[in-house]
């Protein structure tokens, strides 16, 4: 199965097991279901709680804030995960706040899934990977749909926490099949490292003899496995992939005995350098871990430059695999 299909399966279960869950979005409803088809079927099924919206994403996220704080439960879709920023306001300022400032803790259920990253061609304004400008809001919980996860489990969740989380959705990842039964690929095997929520450990033979770790979010998961299989056979260097279902709240803690034991660690992601997510897992890693480790967490990023419509062109912006072959070499001479 498609993570494109397992999220719309999702979407269909929780929808059928709450009833007090609405869905709100530009161009949501059968028979368009999106313009990534992740909503398909859910108006058709559901009638009356899957809602069209005019165009405006402020006004969008304003009305399923006021929804969840009203008692229900909202997911919004953003169509592309750049228009996010125009919903900015009711964000960080109105729901992420909402849960805290009238005296008394309030549960404000909203997801706001934004279909994120390049790699498909649409070009500056349809292409970025946003993550960066979320974390660290008191009150906002920033996730990353993951191949490795359980995608029903994820929006439960995610509804569970009673405050206001976006989910960012790699476009690329919509057309990659969902990993199953602890089986990666004809080379890798994964499973979900205990106690440490949702993070999901790829490795070889033993996750616990690896030379490097390299932890980046699931949209990056492929590319992270690509160098690895590199890495590997043409260097003999042992990787040990962590992919977290949740960016931030985020706590390295549960994998410092893995982090430890390597000695050398990086941090892949898509975002442009700067004040990002990786940033903080870096700064997070090296308080807990100075002195322990063999070189400086090294960080991968993509370059910082407008992304090109063109998908060839694409490539010279947006962090690759071997970007991170480079990264581990160079930790490891």
């Amino acid at each position: 199965m498609r993570v494109a299909e397992s999220l719309n399966r999702a979407l269909h279960e929780v929808l059928a097991e709450d009833p007090s869950v609405r869905v709100l979005g530009e161009d949501v409803l059968d028979p368009y279901g999106g313009a990534f088809k992740i909503t398909k079927g859910l108006s058709s099924r559901f009638p009356g709680r899957v809602l069209a919206t005019p165009i405006s994403e402020n006004g969008i996220v304003g009305v399923a804030g006021g929804l969840a704080l009203a008692g229900g439960k909202a997911i919004v879709e953003i169509m592309f995960s750049d228009f996010v920023t125009l919903a900015f306001d009711q964000i960080v300022n109105f729901a992420s706040k909402s849960v805290s400032m009238y005296g008394r803790p309030l549960r404000l259920p909203l997801i706001v899934r934004c279909p994120s990253g390049g790699g498909r061609g649409y070009g500056p304004t349809h292409s970025q990977s946003l993550q960066k400008h979320f974390i660290g809001v008191p009150g906002l919980a920033v996730y990353e749909v993951s191949p490795f996860d359980d995608h029903r489990e994820l929006f439960g969740e995610m509804l569970a926490r009673g405050e206001p989380c976006l989910l960012f959705e790699d476009k690329i990842l919509y057309t990659r099949q969902v990993f199953g039964g602890g089986v990666a690929d004809d080379l890798f095997q994964y499973d979900v490292l205990p106690g440490a929520g949702g993070v999901a450990r790829v490795y070889v033979d033993d996750p616990e003899q690896a030379d490097c770790v390299i932890i980046a979010p699931g949209g990056l998961a492929h590319r992270a496995l690509a160098a690895m299989r590199t890495l590997l056979l043409e260097r003999e260097i042992s990787c040990l992939l962590l992919v977290p279902r949740r960016l931030y709240p985020f706590d390295v803690t549960p994998l410092s005995p893995l982090l430890e034991r390597a000695g050398a660690v990086v941090v892949a992601e898509e975002s442009t350098a700067g004040g990002t997510w990786g940033a903080e897992v870096a700064h997070q890693v090296h308080s807990r871990l100075w002195g322990r480790l063999r070189r400086p967490v090294s960080l991968v990023h993509s370059a910082a430059g407008v992304i090109p419509a063109a998908v060839h062109l694409e490539r010279d912006v947006l962090v690759q695999d071997t970007a991170i072959v480079r990264a581990v070499q160079e930790l490891l001479p």
